[in-house]
């Protein structure tokens, strides 16, 4: 390669940071929110090689994973246990410009895992894009991994201190170098000697007893696949069949498996021919062979799990499942709450498309009142929109929306939102509706108002830029401009969440509710 091509190349990526940086810079405008990544894994049963298309299932499986992280991607496939080298290809930008037709060809393999990145831990840098592939004594090691170490500081000097330089300044560099050492004794002062080969699952019990939280992990070695989620469940992950294109209705566990797929949300399974079969359980760790899957230990964790509540909230698609239920019934049910909790006169109920209008429907079918859009959203807003001039960016949000004057002229409206974390975007919304005719603004917000950072792997602005720690529910709907403004109480949240739920094991339930209370799961970063 000549230097102008690596010039060429350099620019090119140079290019394509800068414009994940800018939608990066946007959508934290937009939404205040940002989750940080998502994790897939495929494996073929049977005879290899497979006759399925590992790659193209794990591509497809991070797409419907997009809205988790869209800063970078990555797909590892192995062929299998003659194998030495993983097939990779990863780096910035968006899943449907990264990989091609060709691309994908040359992931050939029998399983596989995937990544889709947010950066937590770590620069948007493509030295930090995912999955990250080891060479170790064994062969090649691959690791996925969604969520935030909680005392990666203390990690990151115990790796150090052996000597073990480190290539990124991710919490999943931490996780892979934690595996590449043998198991201990109890004591901890003696590594256990492995006879005969590598026992994956006391190198993956050990690192879970160093780091409590939080994660959901993708493990690729040659021929194997774990899946593995903390003891506290604070990430989600889950296990689907891949089945028979003809399998009609059958039930999942009568037909007939041809693969295995791991998840952080079931809601690409369907256009992949894998059907939804369970949660990984806290504390879980699961074995995926082309013979199918089996749990090698389940860790004793707290007696309360501390799953996210704002996957529910916010960051699942609505089609996902977690907890048996999905995840559009709860936003519902929040909704319904919300209008128990949080009455209105009014004419009519709507949303701030598309993240409240499940919990719109909620509050309009408990209130008895109409649900109406009154917001039209445009999908063909250029990321790099530059605003000439302070008067068009006070109307910034126009370029988002449009209004539906039609259904809003002479109305009293209620308008649903998911959530509100810095306040500047549903102000500029509620002047769009009373210019386009609404008489009355009330707005509606199906969760409680955030008031703490989060170190699990959620970025949270600080607790300064949190606009419920500055103005109450009052002086915050004068300030945008809105009749009246209320939130849902966790306590109403909660509820909701454990409406229709059905948790495997009843033992294991309870919510992460620490950027609403400021009570965390545990104090080792605190």
């Amino acid at each position: 390669m000549g230097k102008n091509d690596n010039d060429n190349k350099q620019q090119s990526v140079t290019r394509s940071v800068s414009a994940v940086s800018t939608e990066r810079a946007e959508r934290e405008e937009r939404t205040g929110l940002t989750h940080e990544c998502g994790v897939f894994a495929a494996i073929a049963c049977g005879d290899w090689p497979t006759q399925i298309d590992i790659a193209h299932v794990i591509c497809l499986g991070l797409v419907a994973l997009q809205h988790r992280g869209q800063e970078s991607a990555g797909i590892a496939t192995s062929e299998g246990n003659c194998s030495p080298n993983f097939n990779v290809h990863k780096g910035m930008g968006m899943i449907s410009s990264l990989f091609t037709d060709a691309n994908i060809k040359n992931l050939k393999g029998n399983l596989g895992i995937g990544h889709t990145r947010y950066s937590t831990s770590g620069a948007s840098e493509v030295v930090n894009c995912q999955p990250l592939i080891y060479k170790t004594a064994h062969g090649p090691m691959g690791v996925a991994h969604n969520g935030e170490l909680v005392n990666s500081d203390s990690l990151r000097k115990e790796v150090l201190g052996r000597g073990v330089g480190l290539v990124t300044d991710t919490d999943s560099e931490l996780i892979a170098q934690s595996l590449c050492r043998p198991p201990e004794k109890e004591d901890g002062r003696e590594e256990v000697p492995e006879l005969n080969g590598p026992d994956w699952p006391a190198r993956i019990r050990r690192f879970m007893k160093l780091a409590p939280l939080s994660y959901s992990l993708v493990i690729m070695i040659k021929d194997k696949i774990y899946a593995v989620r903390d003891v506290y469940g604070n990430r989600p992950l889950c296990l689907g069949k891949i089945v028979p294109l003809n399998v009609g209705n059958l039930k999942v566990e009568e037909a007939k498996a041809e693969g295995w797929v791991v998840s952080s949300e079931s809601c690409g399974f369907l256009s992949i021919g894998a059907r939804y079969v369970r949660e990984v359980e806290p504390g879980e760790i699961i074995e995926l062979t082309r013979h199918g899957h089996r749990t090698v230990d389940v860790l004793k964790g707290p007696k309360s799990m501390a799953f996210c509540i704002f996957e529910y909230v916010y960051f699942a698609r609505g089609d996902s499942i977690f907890e048996r239920q999905m995840v559009y019934s709860m936003r519902m049910q929040s909704g319904r709450q919300l209008a128990r909790e949080a009455p209105c006169k009014a004419d009519i109920v709507s949303s701030v498309p598309e993240s409240g209008t499940a919990a719109a429907h909620g509050y309009a079918k408990e209130s008895g009142l109409e649900f109406t859009e009154v917001l039209c959203k445009n999908r063909y807003v250029g990321r790099t929109f530059i605003q000439p001039s302070t008067r068009l960016r006070q109307l910034g949000v126009a370029k988002k929306f449009g209004a539906l004057s039609e259904n809003l002229v002479g109305k009293r409206l209620v308008l649903i939102d998911d959530s509100i974390v810095r306040g500047n975007t549903i102000g500029p919304i509620i002047k769009l509706l009373r210019d386009a005719g609404a008489s009355e603004v009330h707005v509606r917000v199906a969760s409680p108002p955030l008031c703490y950072p989060c170190n699990m792997g959620i970025n949270i602005p600080t607790h300064e830029e949190l606009i419920a720690n500055k103005l109450n529910p009052d002086e915050l709907a004068k300030q945008v401009g809105a009749d009246s403004l209320e939130y849902l109480s966790v306590e109403g949240l909660i509820k909701a969440v454990k409406h229709n739920r059905q948790p495997m094991d009843a033992s294991k339930k309870g919510y992460c509710t620490a950027c609403l209370t400021g009570e965390y799961p545990t104090q080792l970063s605190w």
